[in-house]
């Protein structure tokens, strides 16, 4: 892609998102983040009322009464996305591929931030890090984020979703509310998303094809894995090849499932010939309702 046909794409989706990051969000953008980014300020003595979660055990031992901590809010937030740029995100079999779905969402969560007055930054990973770009706040940035998504060249082709939320909780030092923008072709990340989730907040959004969740009956075919780069003939005409991938994919889903409630991540859902607005919508309603 020369530099016309990058601009060209960077302007189109800059323009669809920009519309998007407000019709999403209506205006509700740091109430779904309420709490995410407050900072501790003092303690006073317990009111009826108040909310119990917020008492401090520790001072309320001491002076035998009940103490609760207060906070202000803070002033900005920092947004941070963790781009999956694995093989298998280059797969789509109707209106967009995933890495296209991956790249128009993080651009329209990009440019509420910035609306915001708060700071956006990226990692893109594989199987390892490919690229950190520290949070910074601005426009100037944002399409500089949108650049990388359109036209970014990855070195490997693998999936380590871990990985990439070990590199955020050590990097990151300030609490932050982040995006993982994946399919989520992976396991054994089970401990580093736990551990990220209590130092930030955390938010799965899975992007997904339709074609991924049954094998179909095509007869005799050859398939490539994206990450491995393996070729394969699979008799996709017998049931038992079909039902194995069935419980292969389903085996997966409650990985995840279970991965996401114990961990206390709030995910999306998202599928790649459906419209990505409503499941944002719905997953920052749930947020909102909570608070």
């Amino acid at each position: 892609m020369d530099a016309a046909e990058i601009f060209k794409k960077v302007r189109k989706i800059e323009i669809k998102t920009r519309g998007l990051s407000n019709q999403i969000f209506s205006g509700q953008y740091h109430s779904i983040f309420k709490g995410r980014g407050m900072a501790f300020s003092e303690v006073r003595e317990y009111q009826y009322g108040d909310d119990i979660r917020n008492i401090d055990w520790n001072v309320t031992a001491r002076f035998n009464h009940p103490y609760i901590k207060t906070f202000e809010e803070e002033r900005e937030l920092t947004v941070m996305l963790l781009i999956d740029v694995s093989g298998s995100n280059e797969f789509g079999t109707k209106n967009a591929t995933k890495e296209e779905y991956i790249t128009e969402i993080a651009a329209v969560l990009a440019f509420s931030a910035i609306q915001n007055n708060d700071k956006v930054g990226v990692i893109f990973f594989s199987n390892q890090i490919e690229k950190f770009i520290p949070p910074k706040k601005g426009t100037s940035h944002i399409l500089r984020i949108i650049r990388e998504l359109v036209d970014f060249k990855t070195q490997n082709q693998g999936t380590n979703v871990g990985e990439s939320l070990r590199f955020l909780t050590n990097a990151i030092k300030k609490r932050c509310t982040a995006f993982v923008l994946s399919d989520f072709m992976d396991k054994k990340f089970d401990e580093a998303i736990q551990i990220a989730n209590n130092k930030h907040d955390v938010i799965a959004i899975r992007i997904y094809d339709a074609r991924e969740t049954v094998l179909p009956d095509i007869g005799l075919t050859k398939f490539k894995d994206a990450e491995t780069g393996q070729n394969i003939w699979v008799d996709t005409s017998n049931p038992a090849t079909r039902k194995i991938y069935e419980n292969w994919f389903n085996e997966n889903e409650n990985y995840l499932k279970k991965v996401f409630i114990k961990s206390g991540v709030d995910v999306a859902k998202v599928r790649t010939d459906e419209d990505y607005v409503k499941p944002l919508v719905n997953l920052f309603k749930r947020r909102e309702a909570r608070l």
